[in-house]
């Protein structure tokens, strides 16, 4: 069962797809391109981790984009001192681990 087995890295990436809409929320009236960069990656996120939830043949070229995504993401929301940027960051951060794992495993297969 994929979903089992990918358990932990699933968990990371959700929570990284639920911090990054509440960062989006947050940022859209003020910082527009966090928030539109927030939403990317939340779409990302949760079409990934269905990608792994049923063990697709195409997680490494998704798993690909999904780092991508999240690195740009940790990288401009560690930019702004408020709170919820920076626990965005930081579960981006954990999500492009997460999604590292996989994609070597994936390449294994």
């Amino acid at each position: 069962m994929p979903h089992q087995i990918n358990q932990s890295s699933i968990d990371a990436i959700v929570n990284c797809a639920i911090q990054c809409e509440h960062c989006a929320d947050e940022c859209i009236g003020n910082m527009p391109d966090c928030a539109r960069l927030c939403r990317d990656c939340s779409q990302m996120c949760w079409t990934i981790a269905g990608f792994m939830s049923r063990g697709s043949q195409f997680i490494e070229q998704v798993s690909r984009a999904c780092i991508d995504i999240c690195a740009a993401c940790a990288k401009e929301c560690a930019t702004h001192d408020n709170p919820h940027c920076q626990k965005c960051a930081e579960s981006c951060r954990q999500s492009v681990d997460a999604l590292q794992k996989i994609s070597s495993v994936a390449v294994g297969r």
